[in-house]
Formats: C-alpha cells, structure tokens, sequence
C-alpha cells in the first residue's frame, strides 16, 4: 500500500499534468500582442507622411500670399495727415508750413501746391494763416460750423494763437462746407465774403464735385478780402429748367383726333378689301 499510494507513485500523474507545455501559447499570444502595435506605429508612420507633406505646401502657400501682400499692397502711414480721420484731424495739430489737410483725398496735387504757395504768401504777407480740410463724412457732429468752430479751438486754444487763423472745413458726403476763426481773421475778411464763399463756392463746386476748385477758389476769395482786392465773386446755382414729358391739353387732343383717323382707316381697309376680294371671286364663278 505505501508503495501504491506513495506521494512518488502520484508524482508523475501530476508531474505529467503539470510539465503539459502550456508556456508556448502564452508565448504566442504575448508575441501576438506585441506584434500588433508595431503594425499600428508602422501605419501610423505611413499616414503622418501625406499629412506632414501637405501642411508643408500650406505653410508655403501662406508664405507666398503673405510675401506678395506686402509686395504689391502699399501700407499707408497711419498717422499721415493726409490720410487722417475726423478725430486724427481734432487730437494732432498740423506744422506750421502745413495749410492742407486731405481727409477726405479729394485734392490733387497740383491743388495741394497751389494752395501752400498761395497761403504761404499770405502769411508771410499779412501774417494770416489759414487751413483747408476735408473730410468725407461728419460722425461726431452733425453740423460742419459745429465742427470748424472745435477744429479752431483744439488747435488754437487761445486767443492770442488763434486771433489769425482761419478754418476752411468742406463735407464731400453733405456737400457743404464752413469757415471759422479768430477775431482778426474774422474783421480782415468780413462777415459778407465769408457768408457768400460758404453759401456759393464750397456747396456749388462741391455739389458738381469739384472739390479742387471749390477749396482753391474759396481760398482766393479770402485772400482777396484780406488784401482789400475787389470780390472775385463765387459760382451761382444753376436754375436749370427740365421741359415736362407732359403734353399739354390741346396736342393731346390733336393727337387723339390723328389717331383716331388712322385706326379708323386700318379697321376700314380689313374689312373692305377682303369683302372686296371676295365678292370679285364669286362674280367670276
């Protein structure tokens, strides 16, 4: 019986069950795990290529877009006093050899010229200096006097500064303008000329859209009446009559009368000429 029931007579039973090789599919499963992310990096790998190759060309075509914007699009200087907004035009007071500020870029170059020569003239004459600006719509005031009369005292917050300074303000959008200024100005031009420049030259020129001689030439009526030089007068506008498309009661009813007679003609030639024809044809038969 110890023999048979001996723990060493069982140990091949278990020792047989125990040594079943049962290592190797563990193996493989693990060996099969650790395959299958290595596929997966690989894939990966395979798909990063196009996507790394495309977002290359996207930032070589912003690139590009970004090198021709600045190549073919002229930045304009923010702070230029030709290119200035209503309130740059308040808040930074021009040089003194500036007299023109072109908000609204409506002044050619040649005015620009023409208008420095003339009021530099002036004030080295008469020591009045004057400004001319324009601007394309009003925001911050609804009337353009309103808005010379602030222009005037932001810049020229005294008395004794702006006592000789004048302010030509013309509204393209409106078609208006005003002028303003000190006491001295105001006295040396008289309040006849500046009423006349403000209510003819600036509305009527601006209202054709001559902004250059509208502006020139409200700056040579002013300079005129500072000189104590007969008044070279301002444009006037233009009544101009349109004749009416209506006609009147009597070719109305002269026409009617033409008219009638000739509907009356076309409805008696479609019915005569047929019965006509007709009745040639069966006199033949």
């Amino acid at each position: 019986m110890e023999t048979i029931l001996s723990p060493t007579s069982f140990s091949p039973i278990f020792n047989s069950k125990t040594s079943f090789p049962q290592s190797k599919p563990t193996s493989l499963i693990c060996s099969c795990l650790k395959k299958q992310p290595s596929k997966s990096v690989t894939n990966k790998q395979s798909f990063s290529t196009p996507t790394n190759w495309f977002s290359h060309v996207q930032h070589g075509l912003a690139a590009l877009a970004i090198s021709l914007a600045l190549n073919y699009c002229p930045v304009l200087p923010i702070h230029s006093a030709a290119f200035a907004s209503e309130f740059d035009v308040l808040n930074e007071k021009p040089s003194q050899e500036s007299f023109v500020v072109d908000d609204a870029g409506v002044l050619s170059r040649v005015t620009k010229s023409d208008l420095k020569t003339l009021l530099s003239d002036l004030e080295s004459r008469k020591g009045y200096h004057i400004n001319i600006i324009t601007v394309r719509k009003l925001t911050s005031k609804a009337d353009a006097f309103e808005y010379a009369d602030q222009v005037l005292e932001r810049w020229y917050p005294t008395v004794e500064e702006g006592t000789k300074r004048g302010i030509v303000v013309l509204i393209t959008s409106q078609k208006e303008g005003a002028i303003t200024g000190g006491p001295d100005f105001v006295q040396a031009v008289g309040d006849t000329i500046l009423d006349a420049t403000v209510s003819e030259n600036l509305p009527v020129l601006a209202t054709e859209e001559k902004y250059n001689e509208a502006v020139y030439s409200s700056a040579k009526r002013l300079v005129a009446a500072i000189d104590g030089l007969p008044d070279p007068g301002g444009p006037k506008f233009m009544d101009n009559k349109r004749e009416s498309n209506f006609k009147s009661r009597e070719e109305t009813e002269e026409k009617r009368g033409q008219f009638t007679l000739v509907v009356g003609g076309l409805l008696v030639i479609a019915f005569v000429v047929p019965m006509a024809q007709y009745y040639a044809y069966v006199s033949k038969k």
